[in-house]
């Protein structure tokens, strides 16, 4: 039986396959975003004046069903950026996420810090479609690709100018990452049984080489986890759920960047 990393993947297989006919590469390429500038990930991770946070915009979950349906992207992620996020991501994954590359265009419409496509990508074209619809960053997940998918698709991405996010989970993926990544996530939710545990990344970030960038992902929902992760050597922080599940999620990450501050003080 198939876990739901498995069902994701194997949907994503055939909805590349129906976008490389419905969306050639030669009209991704025309696309007005296309040629727009890229914005560095590291730098505005490690400006002080930013929360080090990517505020997530996250519409459902595979384990958690319908989070928000009701907020409009543009917004929340405007909200987002004036309010210290570092950078922005957006789901762009329908099926198992309910987000849509049109999710993605908003928000990269109003945002002048970087945007981060966050779905599974299995494919050079979902690379050219990110930049097409105007993110800056895109993600690579290790536990649906080879170490060898990993480099061919960094190295890739850096050509198009992107940013590259790998996220691991496992000692096993470490060997992942290669020169071309610029920042590694670790995963505190495991995405085969979307269990969290924060020290399990905390050892495994230790291994991680120390030029490399270090971001925590999920679970992370009160600023003294923050204050722990910083402490443990995480240069930022991926959050979304927390933000998404409230009326207005740009107040409550406002709110959230303002507790932070106070416990910084």
């Amino acid at each position: 039986m198939m876990n739901i990393l498995e069902k994701i993947v194997a949907k994503k297989k055939t909805e590349v396959a129906a976008s490389k006919i419905e969306q050639p590469v030669s009209v991704l390429e025309k696309s007005p975003l296309f040629s727009k500038p890229v914005l560095s990930l590291p730098e505005f991770l490690l400006n002080p004046e930013k929360s080090g946070i990517i505020a997530e915009f996250k519409k459902q979950s595979p384990s958690k069903g319908i989070i928000n349906n009701s907020s409009f992207t543009g917004d929340v992620v405007k909200d987002y950026e004036k309010c210290g996020a570092s950078a922005v991501s957006v789901l762009t994954d329908k099926e198992f996420f309910g987000g849509s590359l049109e999710d993605l265009k908003q928000a990269s419409s109003v945002l002048n810090i970087p945007l981060l496509r966050k779905d599974f990508i299995i494919d050079e074209y979902q690379l050219i479609e990110a930049k097409a619809f105007g993110a800056d960053i895109i993600l690579l997940i290790a536990a649906c690709l080879s170490k060898a998918e990993v480099r061919s698709l960094s190295t890739v991405a850096k050509d198009f100018g992107l940013n590259v996010l790998l996220e691991i989970h496992t000692e096993s993926e470490l060997d992942h990452i290669c020169d071309e990544v610029d920042v590694v996530g670790i995963n505190n939710r495991d995405l085969k049984t979307f269990k969290v545990d924060l020290n399990h990344s905390v050892e495994l970030a230790k291994k991680i080489p120390s030029q490399k960038l270090k971001i925590s992902e999920s679970g992370i929902d009160d600023v003294r986890t923050i204050e722990f992760l910083k402490n443990n050597g995480f240069n930022g922080f991926l959050m979304g759920e927390k933000f998404m599940k409230e009326e207005n999620p740009g107040k409550a990450f406002g709110a959230f960047v303002d507790e932070l501050k106070e416990l910084s003080k």
